[in-house]
């Protein structure tokens, strides 16, 4: 059963966006990205303090069936990134919702989020 967490908003490419209490938002893929890849081998992440659009490029993952890019749910500046997954990629795998984020971002405009399907929606997105 694939999960899908209430309180986040997703992109159609399977990245899931979370507003944080500060303002900022932490960014990963969803359980269903992870179990269609299969074992994740790889991560590159994005630099820390680089400015990205929404929808722009910003990781790459790959797993032993494929190689993917991580699309920005929120235009912004990368304020974190998830240096875990360097060593231990696996970790998306296990937890892709919680230890298994990619990065964090102070988003441009945070207006950005309503653009993004609710997990309802993204849910019969994923039945299709």
């Amino acid at each position: 059963m694939i999960i899908i967490p209430d309180n986040l908003k997703f992109l159609d490419s399977h990245e899931w966006a979370k507003l944080e209490v500060d303002g900022n938002v932490t960014v990963g893929i969803s359980d269903y990205a992870q179990d269609s890849l299969g074992d994740i081998i790889f991560v590159e992440l994005p630099e820390l303090r680089s400015k990205v659009n929404q929808g722009d490029e910003a990781a790459i993952i790959e797993s032993v069936k494929a190689a993917s890019e991580i699309y920005c749910p929120v235009g912004g500046e990368i304020l974190e990134i998830n240096i875990n997954l360097e060593a231990s990629p696996e970790i998306i795998n296990s937890s892709p919702y919680e230890e298994g984020w990619f990065f964090k971002i102070k988003p441009f405009d945070i207006g950005e989020l309503e653009n993004l399907m609710s997990p309802q929606e993204y849910g019969l997105n994923c039945e299709d």
